[in-house]
């Protein structure tokens, strides 16, 4: 199933998101799939739990990894993702946290993704892996506004195109920028894609996000849009 979510936040609220130093608290969740698995004693929850633990240890050295158990209707393909600044402690942490909450909120689905500040988790029995996922997402914003919207939604999406370039020719897909307004202002940007991705679908993820800039951030002095593919984030003040 399809689906995406706006989600309006006080300007409070959104800097203690900003700053939360362990991560800890979801940012959203999504249990997309219409198919369930009928016990947690059945193959297909076996082989999830398989695939958690391998993304636990698989993902930390380096950020991002995929895995995958079992054939036919019982298999599981899952994905993980940590931001790149995060520590291989803090990601293996926010890893294990994430995968655990996921099964607490999608219980007996077999699809399903979460998101924390520190990391991306996301299994299904769908071959999903190495495509674009522009239909799992959602939206935060401040609901403080800009005095000088035309000017600073132009300076947003430059900032934000500008690394999407340098993320999609980067290793990690990662990427955080800092454009000057004026002597005592800047704007902090940053982009992410997964892994599985090639350099141009990377790209064409984040492209297509930052299009959503007039729907969720039109004058926001911060936004983000956050899909299971490839995310952005902006605000004028530092956050990584």
């Amino acid at each position: 199933m399809s689906f995406s979510k706006s989600i309006p936040l006080s300007f409070l609220l959104f800097c203690l998101l900003h700053h939360a130093a362990s991560g800890a608290s979801p940012l959203y969740h999504i249990c997309f799939s219409k198919a369930n698995y009928t016990a947690a004693s059945s193959p297909y929850h076996a082989n999830l739990k398989t695939v958690l633990n391998l993304l636990s240890t698989k993902v930390p050295p380096s950020g991002f990894g995929v895995a995958s158990r079992g054939t036919g209707p019982n298999k599981v393909n899952g994905l993980a993702l940590c931001r790149g600044d995060v520590s291989s402690s803090k990601c293996k942490t926010c890893v294990v946290e994430a995968s655990k909450e996921l099964r607490a909120r999608c219980p007996s689905k077999k699809g399903a993704v979460i998101w924390y500040d520190h990391c991306m988790v996301k299994y299904s029995n769908g071959n999903f892996v190495g495509e674009i996922d522009n239909t799992n997402k959602f939206y935060k914003w401040s609901i403080k506004t800009v005095s000088n919207p035309s000017i600073f939604n132009k300076n947003v999406k430059k900032l934000l195109s500008g690394l999407s370039d340098k993320a999609s020719s980067n290793q990690k897909f990662y990427k955080t920028g800092v454009l000057q307004l004026d002597n005592s202002k800047k704007l902090y940007g940053l982009v992410q894609c997964t892994r599985d991705l090639s350099r141009l679908e990377c790209k064409k993820c984040l492209d297509a996000a930052i299009t959503e800039l007039p729907k969720c951030c039109d004058a926001k002095r911060g936004g983000r849009v956050v899909g299971a593919s490839c995310n952005f984030r902006y605000e004028l003040s530092p956050f990584v």
